[in-house]
Formats: structure tokens, C-alpha cells, sequence
């Protein structure tokens, strides 16, 4: 597939190096441009770069890896993704990391949802620290769990497809709502590995009887 992934920070660069290495071709694409093709050139494995809306025109799913403040923006350069399969990591976090900025009523990917509303946009991503993706999407060893969801049904498949060609677990949670849930769940992790001390090490998962 061909996945353009929006940011060029640590998530940024963690998803693209898992995802160039399952075999997907992979455009880092940023509001810095500089900062994109210096991402893009230090992972190397055919990672490329491109303008924000050249990339999203050629991609098959879109990576939204910017801070959730920056993600109107973002929608706009890329002329709101119609169409595309828009996959949001993105977590509504407060400035100091202590809580959520919004929630209950909507989450970041709901309200993304309605700035690209010709999008088909899928929550997965959020909850894996950019450490753990730097060490091959394993935490304490074992394959992480990607939580993804949608109203898009076939959406969510693609998103899904994409996480397990990568390495990873995945559990689908259902329509687009439910991640209402899964970014207090990111909070959380924050809040262990950074307040609480248990690192980056850690990742979220769901047991599920054989």
C-alpha cells in the first residue's frame, strides 16, 4: 500500500520505519518541509517526502501524526482528504500531559471526522508510545496491540490489514465513537510510563479467552 504519513516527529518516524518495513511505500510529509525530507532521508528503506497535499492525493490510507492542535490545519493543507482512508493516532491531551482537553461527548478523532468529512477517518495508533515502535512495535518483548476504530467498514479493514502486515496485534472496538474510550486509555499509559514510572516500555492490550 501506499501510506503517506502526515508529521515528521517520533511517531512519525517510528510508523513509517515499521510500515517500509512490512514492504508499504512510505511518504513523510510535514508543514516543515526541511524537517520531512530530513526525516525521510535519515530513515532511508525507501522512505520518501513530499508536500502535505501530494502526498495525501497519492496515498492510499493517510497518517495524521501532528498534535491534535495541529490537526485542522493539517486537514486543510491536504485539502481534506476526500476519500481517503484517514487514520487519526492523534491524542487530546492538555499542555502539561496531566488529562484530556476534551471527551465524554467526542473525542479527537470524531472532531477530526467532522473538519474531513469526506474522509473516512479511523482511530488506531493513539495508545503505543513512539519508544516501543522504535523497538520493532514490541513492549516487554511481545507485540503490541493496535485498537482501531471506524464507522467506515472497509476502513477499518484496510487500517487493520495495514497494523498486521507491520507486526502488530489488533482489536477492532467498533464505530468511531469508541474512541472516546481509547484516548483516555492513551492517557492513561502516559500517565504510568511518564507520572508513575514504568516507562515506555509498556503498551495496552485486551486478554481475550482462547
Amino acid at each position: 500500500m501506499n501510506i503517506s504519513i502526515i508529521g515528521a516527529g517520533n511517531m512519525a518516524q517510528g510508523l513509517a520505519t515499521r510500515f517500509a518495513e512490512a514492504g508499504h511505500s512510505v511518504t513523510i510529509a510535514s508543514r516543515d518541509s526541511a524537517k520531512a525530507e530530513a526525516a525521510a532521508r535519515e530513515l532511508g528503506n525507501g522512505v520518501s517526502f513530499a508536500p502535505i497535499a501530494t502526498a495525501a492525493q497519492a496515498a492510499d490510507i493517510v497518517v495524521l501524526a501532528v498534535p491534535y492542535d495541529a490537526a485542522a490545519d493539517v486537514i486543510v493543507a491536504g485539502g481534506g482528504f476526500a476519500g481517503k482512508v484517514v487514520v487519526d493516532i492523534t491524542n487530546p491531551t492538555t499542555a502539561d500531559f496531566s488529562g484530556l482537553s476534551i471527551g465524554h461527548t467526542t473525542s479527537a478523532a470524531e472532531e477530526i471526522q467532522k473538519r474531513a468529512p469526506q474522509a473516512k477517518v479511523v482511530k488506531a495508533f493513539n495508545t503505543i508510545f513512539a519508544q516501543v515502535l522504535q523497538n520493532g512495535g514490541k513492549a516487554a518483548g511481545l507485540p503490541t496491540t493496535v485498537f482501531v476504530a471506524g464507522d467506515d467498514e472497509a476502513a477499518r479493514a484496510a487500517v487493520i490489514d495495514l497494523a498486521r502486515s507491520a507486526g502488530f496485534e489488533t482489536l477492532e472496538t467498533g464505530a468511531l465513537a469508541s474512541a472516546r474510550y481509547l484516548e483516555p486509555v492513551a492517557a492513561l499509559n502516559i500517565t504510568l510510563g511518564y507520572g508513575l514510572g514504568h516507562g515506555t516500555d509498556i503498551a495496552p492490550t485486551w486478554q481475550r479467552a482462547a
